[in-house]
């Protein structure tokens, strides 16, 4: 267990006023809101592919909603996007209120001034923080909800009525070190928690073919590699998924950077080995953004 100075030095690093006090009841509190939680909640992956997919009703849209209402109801909702990359650190929003983050542009204006004022969850930030061994977690206030976690997010609780919080991605480290972390954020399952990682697993805007209809992808490359992380998702080859290179010549294109395959890696650390994945929906957006989701649990 770390030392109250410990966690004081951890707070300092770029911590908001206030999270200390937060963190230091935080495991008294959660024990007494979550005492006699019998159901461990399950993990997901959702593709959440472009942020107008908030104001759409479609397929995948759908197929959120549906999710929601499968669910069991967690006390909270943490969720790793791929929008918060903090090179060197990991941080966790401790935010009573966080704020809607409109992190893009060119969108119109319904989508820009739409809000999801979901309540937030410092008591689990601070869990979440003390969890994690393998990296020091900063408590944190000044970040919120990008469009990876509320975007989707409201289509599953669209009332906005479940607490969300985010765990960054410290994109120094190696995909080995988010497959750990997610797997040490295992815990909090137990506890209520809904661990949901939010990218794409075949994501590459420069190849993108924006008049092609949804469903099929448009792209072999696209094709190829999203069915070998089917297939290595179906026999739960971890290994490989962490080794994604290694599932072949179209991961090259499929993730030229891998900010959006990282959240995967948190779900899947999460989910017991034991614990087969779900489809939850799959198919294609602009040709080539796989918008493949599954649970685990």
């Amino acid at each position: 267990m770390k030392s109250n100075e410990a966690r004081r030095r951890l707070l300092g690093a770029g911590s908001a006023a206030g999270a200390l006090a937060l963190l230091e009841a935080a495991t008294a509190r959660l024990a007494v809101a979550r005492e006699g939680a019998a159901t461990e909640m399950p993990v997901i992956f959702i593709g959440h592919g472009s942020p107008m997919n908030a104001l759409r009703d479609n397929d995948f849209t759908r197929a959120l909603a549906k999710l929601g209402k499968s669910l069991p109801r967690p006390t909270a909702v943490l969720a790793v996007s791929a929008h918060w990359l903090t090179p060197g650190s990991t941080l966790v929003g401790a935010q009573t209120r966080p704020k809607t983050i409109h992190d893009f542009g060119g969108f119109p204006r319904p989508l820009q001034e739409m809000q999801y004022p979901a309540p937030g969850a410092p008591e689990v930030a601070g869990l979440a923080a003390k969890a994690v061994e393998v990296a020091q977690v900063g408590v944190t206030e000044d970040w919120g909800l990008d469009h990876g976690t509320w975007t989707v997010l409201r289509h599953i609780y669209p009332h906005a009525d479940v607490p969300v919080l985010q765990l960054s991605i410290d994109y120094a480290k190696p995909a080995a070190h988010h497959y750990e972390i997610g797997r040490q954020l295992r815990a909090l399952r137990s506890k209520g928690v809904l661990i949901m990682g939010s990218g794409n697993v075949v994501h590459n805007l420069g190849e993108t073919d924006r008049d092609a209809p949804d469903g099929a992808p448009s792209r072999a490359w696209a094709r190829d590699f999203d069915l070998g992380v089917k297939t290595a998702l179906d026999a739960r080859n971890d290994f490989a998924l962490v080794s994604y290179a290694r599932l072949g010549p179209a991961a090259r294109m499929a993730v030229p950077t891998p900010d959006h395959y990282y959240p995967m890696l948190y779900a899947l650390g999460a989910a017991d080995r034991k614990e087969a994945a779900r489809t939850v929906f799959e198919g294609f957006q602009s040709g080539t953004l796989s918008m493949r989701c599954f649970q685990f649990g």
